[in-house]
């Protein structure tokens, strides 16, 4: 084959080719598989087994430690026995409230760190500690513990120290210890139509001239009210303002207000007799008496009791003794009380004596 065909038939072969070919075939893609937007995990809170009936109280801002110096004092200078005197009286078995009112002496600011503990001989059912308030050099606070008595009568004496946060044991005056002396006497018996006899200028509540029930307890319902001879004195423009101050509260916190109740009251304000003419600061009247013994001698028929109680030097006012039942965070069920839903109806109480302003409010639902 000549050279010109050969190139002829070449060409030929190469349009015959480009008019049969097959259609390109399409890139490779790389295979990803196709997912979901990614998504942030968020957690799901846990199925909730109750819903609370009340809202959720204000919670107040935990305090700052204050900051020592690495080489500051801790001292202290006793003042005063504010409640519980040595040798008081105090039934066999009863709970009372010790109240010592010390100074800081040294350079170091007290705060929550420090407490104050059980030292020697009895501990009459004192907590392992009790955190004390914040208070600087120099200045003076009221430190409590909530005690019981024994069932044994006759003399018993306990001893406390305060320990700053590394548990060592502070000075106060020439000693270290804080004591409670008391001596233990039978309980009071008890007499529903007893008398309180109010000092002059007294204000006219429906217990102001005696703590005496609507209707005696039933027999074997306990303990009604107690005897109390001194010269208490009551304020119904307290009473009144402690209730409001305490619905407002619950307005605050879109629950309905507390209905005020004449037993009640008068079960409340027999018990803040109590607490004035015998010095406590508990529950538990100086007869033994109980809350729901007490409302039960008012002639109220209550299914659910409980009760708020406080005692300071000087009174506080009834705005200020709500807020601190709102803000107790040693004893939550102060607030608790306040808000509650279980609760309908409530009696407020108010004795002054000896310089001392009392408060009692019984919640109860019938």
């Amino acid at each position: 084959m000549s050279t010109k065909a050969f190139w002829f038939c070449l060409l030929a072969g190469i349009l015959l080719l480009s008019g049969c070919s097959l259609p390109a075939a399409a890139p490779t893609a790389t295979m990803t598989p196709t997912l979901p937007p990614t998504a942030t995990m968020t957690a799901v809170p846990p199925t909730a087994t109750e819903i609370p009936s009340t809202p959720t109280p204000e919670v107040t801002p935990t305090e700052a430690i204050p900051t020592n110096l690495p080489d500051c004092t801790n001292s202290a200078k006793f003042i005063d026995d504010v409640t519980v005197k040595d040798d008081s009286e105090i039934p066999a078995g009863s709970t009372f409230t010790k109240t010592w009112r010390v100074q800081n002496t040294g350079t170091c600011t007290w705060w929550a760190g420090y407490t104050l503990t059980h030292y020697s001989a009895e501990r009459m059912g004192a907590p392992d500690a009790v955190p004390l308030t914040l208070t600087r050099p120099g200045e003076v606070v009221d430190i409590s513990v909530e005690l019981t008595a024994s069932q044994a009568v006759g003399k018993h004496e306990g001893y406390f120290v305060i320990k700053n946060p590394s548990g060592l044991i502070m000075k106060i005056d020439n000693d270290s210890r804080l004591w409670v002396k008391i001596t233990v006497v039978k309980g009071v018996t008890a007499t529903p139509s007893s008398t309180a006899t109010p000092g002059s200028g007294a204000a006219a509540t429906p217990a102001s001239s005696g703590a005496q029930p609507a209707n005696p307890p039933a027999a074997g319902s306990g303990p009604g009210y107690a005897t109390v001879t001194c010269a208490y004195t009551t304020d119904a423009a307290r009473v009144s303002q402690v209730a409001q101050a305490i619905n407002d509260y619950r307005a605050q916190n879109g629950l309905p207000a507390y209905t005020v109740n004449a037993q009640l009251s008068e079960a409340a304000q027999a018990h803040a007799a109590d607490m004035a003419c015998n010095q406590l600061f508990s529950h538990g009247g100086s007869n033994g008496s109980t809350p729901r013994t007490r409302v039960a001698a008012s002639g109220y028929a209550a299914s659910a009791v409980t009760e708020n109680v406080y005692g300071s030097y000087p009174p506080l006012t009834p705005e200020q003794v709500v807020l601190w039942w709102r803000t107790d965070r040693q004893d939550i069920t102060h607030n608790q009380n306040l808000l509650s839903s279980k609760y309908k109806e409530i009696g407020v109480g108010y004795a002054f004596f000896n310089n001392f302003g009392y408060y009692v409010v019984v919640f109860a639902t019938p």
